[in-house]
């Protein structure tokens, strides 16, 4: 069995080597004529990382990672919410993993470069069409820098992992709107300061009515310094276009924090000394009624943009490509091997889809909002109790697929 892999980001990397631990032989095509380490920080939860452990490219990432330890809620004063543990000190077997997007994606590639050769990842390279017969799939293919036609590829199977604006995902479904905008707007950056907390601490803070924060240190440094990954996010009527490279402007953000100066964090320093500035709306798309069309199947991003809100956008990338890997490892006819990883995959990423836009992790800052009226209180057990906070993010790690229980053999 060939399989052509349309995309070489986290989901299709991953599943590459998925697909190559089954003996099962793939290519990665990917548009950009050299795949470089760009993006900003994101995490990789204990679901995710327990199936990288299995493919051997754990230990090279926790080298280039921060290993989360907890996170911490605060209101827009400062006050503390809520913490909880997080990756191997809640139980977990593997670690939550703070990582640069680009320092995770080049530990992807550098290990299929290595396990399936030097031409298995074609750069540079532009799905234009396929068409499918009895016997495979026909891929009609162009030079991205030039657009000059270049030799058609066949394949048994097809994966679309080629993100929030897949090309493959349109050719199905045409009429579909580009995305949908949830009404907040965000900013990203990454500032390399001192620890903050515990030094391995994700803080989430604020609500989006006013400004909410997303701070997190995903690389450590020999002199006692963090690169700190942040994220600003404000209720906003107006946006951009959905572009992962816009650069942002701190006067368009920086006002509704200029007060959060807390003993922990001066949040509006950390904004000023950032290294990068992004914009871009937080959007998704509504799940699909299928991802898997005779020999093509779609992966991650392709088949479900999600909103950032519960640190699991790559995790299920990563999710897929086990499912998919195992699929096709145990089926001779690709056809049927698709549509069960369509069956296992398309309701519990379109559960998660739903469940980041009304109750993700951070939707306990927005009960303590509404509770407190939006202002200080005096004990936070006067506002909402331990149990409740508990059972709000247990309840969304049931949805994702990372609780305990779900990840505990014979559980």
């Amino acid at each position: 069995m060939k399989v052509v892999i349309v995309g070489g980001g986290i989901g299709g990397l991953t599943a590459a080597l998925a697909l190559q631990a089954r003996g099962i032989g793939c290519e990665v095509l990917e548009a950009v004529p050299q795949i470089r380490p760009l993006g900003v920080g994101i995490n990789l939860l204990p679901h995710a990382t327990a199936f990288l452990e299995a493919l051997d490219v754990l230990r090279p990432l926790e080298a280039v990672a921060v290993a989360t330890k907890e996170a911490a809620y605060f209101n827009r004063f400062g006050q503390l919410i809520h913490v909880e543990p997080l990756g191997r000190g809640a139980g977990y077997a593997t670690p939550q993993l703070s990582i640069h997007r680009g320092e995770l994606q080049m530990v992807l590639l550098e290990a299929v470069l290595r396990r399936l050769g030097p031409g298995s990842v074609r750069t540079g390279t532009r799905c234009t069409g396929l068409e499918q017969d009895a016997s495979g799939v026909t891929l009609h293919l162009a030079e991205t820098e030039t657009g000059a036609a270049l030799p058609a590829e066949r394949a048994d199977a097809v994966v679309a992992a080629d993100g929030i604006h897949s090309a493959i995902r349109r050719t199905f479904f045409p009429d579909e709107p580009p995305y949908l905008y949830s009404g907040v707007n965000m900013w990203r950056g990454v500032t390399r300061m001192k620890p903050i907390l515990s030094g391995a601490t994700m803080v989430r803070a604020g609500w989006l009515a006013h400004g909410k924060i997303v701070v997190y240190p995903i690389r450590d440094y020999p002199d006692g310094t963090q690169l700190m990954n942040w994220v600003a996010e404000i209720e906003t009527p107006n946006y951009a276009a959905n572009d992962w490279a816009k650069p942002g402007r701190l006067e368009d953000f920086l006002p509704a924090f200029a007060d959060w100066h807390f003993d922990w964090l001066d949040v509006p320093e950390m904004f000023r000394k950032a290294e990068t500035v992004l914009e871009y709306p937080m959007v998704d798309k509504d799940p699909l009624p299928r991802w898997s069309h005779g020999r093509v199947t779609l992966l991650g991003d392709a088949a479900h943009p999600m909103y950032p809100r519960g640190s699991n956008g790559a995790g299920q990338a990563i999710l897929d490509a086990k499912a998919l890997a195992e699929c096709l490892g145990g089926h001779a006819d690709p056809v049927a091997a698709l549509q069960e990883y369509e069956t296992r995959r398309l309701g519990p990423t379109a559960q998660v889809v739903r469940t980041n836009r009304t109750s993700p992790p951070d939707a306990i800052i927005r009960e303590v909002w509404q509770r407190s009226g939006d202002r200080p209180f005096a004990r936070i057990e006067d506002v909402i109790s331990k149990e409740e906070l508990t059972a709000m993010l247990e309840g969304y790690k049931r949805v994702a697929g990372y609780d305990k229980a779900a990840l505990t053999p014979g559980s």
